[in-house]
């Protein structure tokens, strides 16, 4: 018969966080192993006042988190757990957690032990007891990076060499959150399907990562117009009428002026239009894959 190392404990596998600039606002990513268990903790920490949203990408949960510190009015069933605490410095970034019964389970070994952990302070738990952690993580920066046109029409295919770049450049210090393919509008010199690839990091070394990426690129390349922009920052929202507009019709390398302040253009083949045009709907997947005429 197998024997259970710990039979009332399910470790998240990992968990990151990336801060904005003035440390007010946090995105919590943890990396689940237990689907239901993931689910439940989204359903009941949206309650607490310092959760602004949360969404599912993939095997993981983002919490969209305000910068803080709330007591939580904690019940059985109504309100079994939640995020009593938010906490930024320049290198770190702390999460108090609290949950009651099973929740409390979730809220403590549960995540002190996952990968990305530096050091956590938890509570005794299980049965009926309510009881917290609060874990650090480091404070890392969203980097995205778009790519377009590596491929030619014998060969290649950008989305996966868009990610098997990202999975090769990823170290402890860059964790690589998210791969995002992104339909561009068919424009008569494309290879065959006109995508873009955003790919996402949450890193401490942001300058390593990118020249790193971009190397590897240029190794690997099949295409003398490849394109490889970069944006660093919380939210590439000021990106999105530049990333629609490419997704409804053909435009030139003059429109990329009006988000040129915002990125950081690598290698600037005719690629750089759909580069550019894809960070913004990194992990929008409805959004990234729709389709538009030209009309729509």
């Amino acid at each position: 018969m197998a024997n259970i190392s710990d039979p009332y404990s399910i470790r998240y596998p990992e968990i990151c966080a990336v801060a904005d600039e003035n440390g007010t606002t946090v995105e919590l990513i943890e990396e689940f192993a237990c689907t239901g268990g993931a689910m439940w903790a989204g359903h009941n920490y949206q309650k607490s006042p310092l959760v602004q949203s949360v969404r599912v990408v993939g095997n993981t949960q983002r919490f969209l988190l305000s910068a803080g510190e709330e007591d939580l009015p904690l019940e059985g069933s109504y309100f079994p757990a939640g995020i009593a605490a938010v906490e930024v410095t320049d290198n770190e970034i702390g999460i108090t957690y609290r949950g009651v019964g099973g929740g409390g389970v979730g809220a403590t070994v549960c995540r002190a032990e996952a990968a990305g952990v530096i050091r956590s302070k938890s509570d005794p738990c299980g049965g009926g007891r309510e009881a917290g952690a609060q874990i650090w993580l480091p404070r890392r920066e969203r980097v995205i990076i778009g790519v377009d046109d590596t491929d030619t029409p014998e060969e290649g295919a950008t989305w996966t060499l868009a990610h098997n770049i990202a999975e090769a450049v990823e170290t402890p210090e860059t964790r690589y959150i998210s791969h995002t393919i992104v339909q561009l509008f068919p424009v008569p010199y494309r290879t065959k399907n006109c995508v873009g690839v955003a790919c996402e990091f949450a890193t401490s070394e942001p300058e390593m990562l990118v020249h790193a990426y971009e190397e590897l690129l240029r190794e690997y390349t099949l295409s003398d117009e490849t394109g490889m922009a970069v944006f660093r920052g919380f939210s590439p929202a000021p990106l999105m009428n530049y990333g629609w507009k490419v997704k409804r019709g053909e435009v030139t390398k003059s429109d990329l002026n009006e988000i040129r302040e915002h990125i950081e253009i690598r290698m600037e083949g005719r690629g750089i239009i759909g580069a550019a045009a894809a960070i913004p709907f990194a992990t929008r997947y409805k959004e990234a894959l729709s389709i538009c005429t030209g009309e729509t």
